[in-house]
């Protein structure tokens, strides 16, 4: 059984490894159910949660927080809150829920049998109680381990729960309530029977968060469908620098925008482009039309295209037409998926050295590393595989190759069924 919860329309890279990973053991013969939390996914493959209810519904896990008397509402009500259409009409606002606004929301949540939303939890116990017992249980990421005490009550079953960013989430917390949180995390980090990581960095940086030891810990990059992807017959007309992910400030849109105008002021790159493209929402579109307007002032708006929320045929067509990609994470990440797609298409990448970027390229090849926001050191790193197009070609073969050899959707999940059959043995 895993545990995952929805983004709305946001663009969400652990639905995208959730749902590839539940799909790819279905098709091994695995019977895995998938449960959707709080808003229904959004996803660019099958939803391998579709047949199954949404609990911990966004509107009454906030009705929960806020009203006390909503938590003893009638149960008609609490239905309704739950339906799938309305909570897919909310979810086009899921993207404005900022760290900084759901403190509480979020200790009440750990806090599980506890807290505010102790009646979700009942309600998912009592409907997985009508389906067959599970063997093993995951949660896609920390913040939800309020509820695995309760579960481990009714099933004993080992329990998983992979790491998905969670760090970077909580840490934008205001002070009293990031550290409150980290507490229970790792109090509550005590029922989980081990814990998968996507990278290398993201198992260190957790294991010292929570507290753990080194054996409960375990590595699985992620992996994609590579159905599909491949490099283009040839290289893009004109030099391209492309970004491709959540366009917003956190991802460094702003950088790479500062990096373009850089390169394009040294005049040694003839007929530039820059292609933005990615998840775009609500909280967004203010930072991405002031780059609208300073792309206009600067006269260069016949050289630079948005591409925002393109369907999956388009964002292959755009990975296709780079000659290189960066995405200049401000913060350091736990892997970036966006990385996989863009090696997968045989285009190499330029990114901040710091996080599981790192051990990435540095690992597998594929790209090349630069020092952190510095859109000038970004440029620098960038320019010449604009310049060289055949070295930057050789680099993107030589990543496409590793993603091919190491960050299957098969691979991924043969590991992660092997964790779990090793759980069970164990008893």
């Amino acid at each position: 059984m895993h545990l995952t919860p929805g983004a709305g329309q946001t663009h969400c890279a652990g639905c995208f490894r959730d749902n590839t990973l539940v799909l790819e053991l279905r098709r091994m013969g695995h019977d895995v159910l998938m449960v959707p939390l709080y808003l229904p996914l959004r996803l660019e493959d099958v939803d391998a949660s579709r047949k199954t209810p949404v609990f911990f519904s966004g509107l009454n896990v906030y009705l929960d927080q806020r009203w006390p008397w909503f938590r003893r509402a009638p149960r008609l009500l609490h239905r309704l809150l739950a339906r799938r259409a309305l909570l897919g009409w909310v979810g086009r606002w899921a993207a404005k829920t900022q760290p900084a606004e759901v403190g509480e929301l979020t200790l009440s949540m750990l806090r599980g049998e506890e807290g505010h939303q102790a009646r979700e939890i009942e309600e998912l116990v009592a409907w997985l109680k009508t389906q067959p017992p599970p063997n093993v249980i995951c949660f896609s990421n920390a913040l939800l381990l309020g509820m695995a005490r309760r579960l481990r009550q009714v099933w004993d079953a080992p329990m998983v729960c992979t790491f998905q960013g969670e760090d970077g989430f909580v840490d934008a917390m205001p002070a009293d309530a990031r550290g409150a949180v980290w507490t229970l995390m790792r109090e509550r980090a005590a029922e989980v029977d081990c814990f998968i990581a996507p990278s290398r960095y993201a198992a260190d940086l957790m294991r010292q968060r929570l507290a753990l030891p080194a054996e409960r810990v375990r590595v699985i990059a992620n992996g994609i469908r590579l159905e599909g992807y491949g490099p283009a017959p040839a290289p893009p007309a004109v030099p391209t620098l492309g970004f491709f992910a959540r366009m917003g400030r956190a991802k460094g849109t702003d950088v790479v925008v500062d990096a373009f105008f850089e390169i394009r002021k040294r005049r040694r790159v003839p007929g530039l482009r820059l292609r933005l493209g990615g998840s775009l929402g609500s909280a967004d579109q203010p930072l991405i039309a002031d780059l609208r307007r300073r792309i206009e002032r600067e006269g260069a708006g016949a050289e630079v295209d948005f591409c925002p929320n393109l369907d999956p045929a388009a964002k292959l067509e755009f990975l296709r037409s780079l000659t290189v990609m960066s995405v200049p994470a401000r913060a350091p990440e736990v892997f970036g998926f966006y990385l996989l797609e863009a090696l997968a298409c045989g285009v190499p990448v330029v990114q901040p050295r710091q996080g599981a970027y790192v051990e990435r390229i540095e690992g597998a090849g594929g790209g090349l590393l630069y020092e952190p926001n510095d859109a000038a050191a970004l440029a620098g790193a960038v320019e010449p595989l604009l310049i060289d197009p055949a070295r930057a070609r050789a680099l993107g073969e030589t990543g496409r190759k590793a993603i091919q050899s190491d960050c299957s959707a098969e691979r991924m999940a043969r590991r992660f069924a092997d964790v779990y059959a090793e759980l069970c043995r164990r008893g």
